[in-house]
């Protein structure tokens, strides 16, 4: 069996394999489109548009053939190129049926035939088209076709328009000489095209476009009015922005806006209709302004005002400040964002929003003007995803932010975010220098990028550390948003070393360019031991000086310490009126050694004794005890009162001495001192008062001299 099929194998081989790298004849042709056109009255030739798909390696000749239906008379047109056109005098009117042949070395291929009447396939001239305009329709009409000329009926139009706004065109089909927009919109550019057929021949092709323009009326709808306060955490200064009016609603042209600004009395302002890219501003910011009210005119009429409640200035001024910090009723935002659009999402309320009204979502690019690289849109309370069509410029910080709007028109802050649309290296810092150096440690102080000239999120900043005999260290610094300025402190250095510092931004993209600073430590201060010496010596001296003084308290000197350390105070026991009260109670109780008790005692009895003016000095006289003491008694000598009284101060006096008290005899002070001195003075003299005589430091000081008594 397998011997058989061996045999037979090359005997099929060579049938089918001259079969296989067989050339292929040329690709069939399609059918030609035949028409007449009948620039005017002259309809003679018949055009047919060929499609010949040559191969493209393999030259092929193509030819046009035609005959009559009913004939086998037929004609041939070949040529390269092939124009295609039948010539009257090559045809006659009627039925004709047309066909395309392709030839090549390898063989020939026929298309499918079209047949047609030469009256179906007359085609006339665009028509054209006038216009008529009205205000409450648009009525267009265009020239009849000649149809009459060539003998035959009148046939059907189409006709197609469409809006500046809608490129789409929209079409109607059956028309005779005229169409009618009844309603069109207001001050809008309308495109009319229109073809047209005599009786069952072709349609025409499109006209040229036609464009008219409805009337304007007065607009409609409201202006989107929002308010622009930058990103700076500077600046307060917020201004009123609004975009223009899609054309479908400002209905013609605007001539100029009307700002209302509500200060104590209301003010408007007319403006001009200078805006970029769709967004008008009104150019003084909104200080001291309570409410803002814009609207859009025309030569017909105004919309009605669109109305922008501002929060107070403080709390305005706070919602710029803390569009880049967190709180805790903020909602988190997210960003995807690249040259082409910026999509934006968040999170929903956690608490219910039946108050809230709209959200809105805006961008601010860094460090534009008002009114510049700003756009926003409101959304429903129920939407979360804003999206803004760009383009964005690639290494520029845009700031986007989150509000809420309520029912009552208020508008709160929810949060805020940064996003680039590529980020890139950072530049280098402003500025980097050494602001204090010691033997171990130095301050470092450095002006952070703005945001404006930020290509990139800042992660961190890099300082990097070198010195010839420390090696290299890397510190990474976090970004503090809210500081323009910002510090480190380097430590653990050698005093006396050169040190380099360079310092580096670093972004997702990468780091940075550096910026240098060179410094040298301070050698080891002397000072510091001499301060710390001084302290020891005066420390020593404290405790050596507390040490003397506790010794000198001890024993018999204690009662000087105290007079020393306390305040003196005077005693008493010193007093006139205690000693004589002691006196009596020793003369009628002399057995009696503690005191009687009295409910309600007297301590004092004051008697204002007169002082006569013939009281002298010649009444008194001096006396001198044994002990070297001395006395002053009256010349005439004393009642027995009166020496009593001299034995019972005798007694205070040894008392005294007895007890060590002499110090507390009487009060201690300026007057007690100068009273003294007079007391020294006077002592051979005699006081003119008899008060004087008999009363001490004590009353003196605290109790009123007889004048006082009498002017009370």
């Amino acid at each position: 069996m397998a011997t058989l099929w061996s045999r037979c194998l090359p005997s099929i081989l060579l049938v089918i394999m001259p079969s296989c790298f067989a050339p292929a004849t040329p690709a069939f042709p399609s059918p030609p489109q035949c028409h007449i056109p009948c620039p005017e009255d002259d309809c003679a030739e018949i055009h047919c548009s060929l499609d010949p798909r040559p191969h493209p390696e393999i030259p092929t000749n193509y030819s046009l053939h035609w005959e009559p239906a009913n004939s086998d008379e037929g004609r041939v047109l070949t040529g390269t190129p092939l124009s295609g056109i039948i010539h009257r005098e090559d045809f006659t009117r009627g039925e004709l049926r047309v066909w395309v042949q392709a030839e090549d070395r390898n063989g020939s291929a026929k298309s499918q035939d079209a047949s047609f009447h030469t009256a179906d396939i007359i085609k006339l001239p665009p028509p054209k088209i006038s216009s008529v305009s009205h205000q409450e329709l648009l009525e267009i009409s265009w020239t009849i076709p000649p149809c009459d000329d060539l003998q035959l009926s009148f046939g059907q139009c189409d006709v197609r328009y469409r809006t500046e706004a809608d490129r789409m065109w929209l079409e109607d089909e059956n028309v005779h000489v005229g169409y009618t927009i009844e309603n069109p919109q207001a001050s809008t550019e309308y495109e009319f095209q229109v073809r047209c057929s005599c009786g069952t021949g072709l349609k025409s092709d499109w006209s040229e476009i036609h464009s008219v323009r409805s009337k304007e009326a007065a607009p409609e709808g409201a202006l989107d009015v929002w308010s622009d306060c930058g990103i700076s955490q500077e600046s307060c200064d917020c201004f009123v922005t609004w975009k223009e009016l899609p054309k479908a609603q400002a209905r013609g042209h605007i001539r100029g806006y009307r700002v209302r600004l509500s200060h104590n009395a209301p003010v408007e302002v007319n403006m001009s209709t200078d805006c970029e890219k769709k967004i008008c501003r009104f150019r003084s910011p909104l200080k001291d302004v309570s409410s803002v009210s814009v609207s859009a005119y025309n030569a017909c009429g105004a919309t009605s005002p669109s109305s922008l409640a501002l929060p107070t200035p403080d709390s305005d001024c706070d919602r710029v400040k803390n569009t880049q910090r967190k709180h805790k009723s903020e909602r988190a935002v997210h960003l995807v964002m690249n040259e082409e659009n910026l999509t934006v999402s968040w999170e929903p309320p956690s608490q219910g929003s039946d108050h809230l009204k709209e959200h809105v979502v805006q961008y601010k690019e860094a460090g534009r003007l008002p009114g510049q690289g700003f756009d926003w849109i409101k959304v429903g309370k129920g939407i979360r995803t804003g999206i803004f069509e760009g383009p964005f410029t690639k290494y520029k910080a845009y700031q986007v932010s989150l509000f809420t709007v309520s029912n009552s028109n208020n508008v709160h802050h929810l949060s805020s975010v940064i996003g680039y649309s590529l980020q890139g290296p950072p530049p280098k810092v402003p500025s980097f220098e050494v602001s204090s150096i010691a033997a171990t440690h130095v301050n470092l102080l450095w002006e952070s990028i703005p945001l404006p000239m930020q290509t990139g999120k800042i992660l961190y900043y890099q300082l990097i550390v070198e010195s010839g005999a420390g090696g290299q260290k890397v510190f990474n610094v976090s970004v503090s948003p809210q500081q323009k300025k910002q510090t480190f402190e380097l430590r653990r250095l050698s005093p006396g070393q050169d040190y380099e510092v360079r310092i580096r931004a670093v972004t997702p993209a990468g780091p940075g360019a550096n910026e240098t600073a060179k410094f040298k430590t301070n050698h080891h201060e002397p000072f510091e031991h001499i301060i710390a010496l001084v302290l020891g010596a005066v420390l020593l001296v404290f405790i050596c000086i507390l040490f003397v003084f506790c010794s000198a308290c001890r024993g018999e000197k204690k009662t000087w310490c105290l007079s020393v350390s306390l305040p003196k105070v005077p005693d008493a026991r010193n007093s006139h009126i205690f000693r004589h009260m002691k006196h009596q109670m020793n003369d009628s109780f002399p057995w009696i050694f503690i005191p009687v008790y009295e409910p309600h005692p007297k301590i004092s009895v004051l008697e204002v004794v007169e002082v006569q003016p013939w009281a002298s000095e010649s009444s008194v006289e001096k006396i001198s005890d044994p002990d070297g003491s001395t006395k002053l008694v009256a010349k005439s000598g004393c009642s027995r009162a009166e020496c009593r009284d001299d034995q019972r101060e005798e007694a205070v006096r040894e008392e005294s001495h007895r007890y060590g008290r002499e110090e507390y005899s009487q009060m201690v002070d300026s007057d007690e001192e100068r009273d003294k001195e007079e007391e020294e003075d006077r002592a051979d003299g005699w006081s003119s008062s008899e008060e004087e005589q008999s009363s001490s430091g004590y009353e003196k000081h605290f109790m009123p001299t007889a004048l006082e008594v009498q002017e009370a």
